[in-house]
């Protein structure tokens, strides 16, 4: 199996192609995750907070819901849009969107009291370009909050999907591993150099656990194919009667995990940086 080819028009075709499925599954998931992670820095009204590669607004609309003035940017502009719906029906007038490469911001130095991303930056091909830029639009003082994933071999979510596809299609070969873009920070060491070598000071990396409620076998199914554009390509190559088996092989990991109920339990490690730019 072949993976997307990471250009930057390849990989805004991605993520507009799968952005109604994100927004519609994982959008609401990650939501409950960034509610807690925003709490390590300080919102309220009047704070102008920069949310970079935001999809359909996961991190934004909880930001938002605290009074937050945000701006968020991402290359897809179908994301955009999702995030402007979903602003609109919460009637948070304070949230604006931009289609925006965040590895080259369109902002002037020292605009953001706080710059954040959640599974965004950390996913970028210049990880380095993207935290100097969230750095450099952050204001003297101002917090950079970077959310990213743990260790792939305590990610139950993919880890899950990727035991089954190896189970039900021979041959198969995961494209994730521990040095591929979804966990480039999943060491906290490393992640600290990183927002250190950015130019933050103050740093901290906490590792903690995102567990997610699997309602049922289609539900894992959809969460972990509407995540990301490279679990959307590898089961969208699948042929139907595999498709069927790596689902079979889902239904009974997850039987295992709850005991025979219809809902499991995953548990997912996640790191959270937080920086203050000097």
């Amino acid at each position: 199996m072949t993976v997307l080819t990471p250009t930057r028009g390849g990989i805004r075709s991605a993520w507009n192609a799968i952005a109604p499925r994100y927004d519609q599954v994982t959008t609401p998931m990650n939501q409950l995750f960034a509610e807690e992670a925003l709490l390590r820095v300080d919102l309220g009204p009047g704070v102008r907070l920069l949310d970079v590669a935001c999809g359909s607004g996961a991190l934004a609309i909880p930001a938002a819901r605290r009074g937050a003035r945000v701006t968020a940017v991402d290359l897809a502009p179908e994301m955009i849009e999702r995030l402007i719906a979903r602003a609109c029906a919460e009637r948070l007038p304070a949230v604006t969107g931009r289609e925006m490469n965040g590895e080259s911001l369109e902002f002037p130095d020292d605009t953001f009291d706080v710059t954040a991303s959640q599974n965004g930056i950390s996913l970028f091909s210049d990880l380095k370009a993207g935290l100097r830029e969230a750095v450099r639009v952050t204001k003297p003082g101002g917090a950079v909050l970077i959310i990213a994933f743990g260790s792939p071999y305590r990610a139950e979510f993919t880890a899950f999907l990727l035991g089954a596809l190896r189970a039900a299609v021979p041959g198969f070969t995961p494209p994730i591993n521990p040095t591929s873009l979804p966990f480039q920070l999943a060491d906290p060491d490393r992640f600290r150099r990183e927002l250190a070598g950015a130019g933050l000071t103050d740093v901290r990396v906490e590792t903690t656990t995102w567990e997610m409620t699997c309602r049922s076998t289609d539900h894992l199914w959809d969460a972990v194919t509407a995540s990301n554009p490279i679990s959307a390509q590898l089961t969208g190559q699948l042929a139907a009667e595999q498709q069927s088996e790596v689902k079979r092989v889902l239904a009974g990991m997850l039987r295992e995990r709850s005991g025979g109920t219809p809902e499991a339990v995953l548990s997912n490690e996640m790191n959270i940086g937080v920086g203050r730019r000097p």
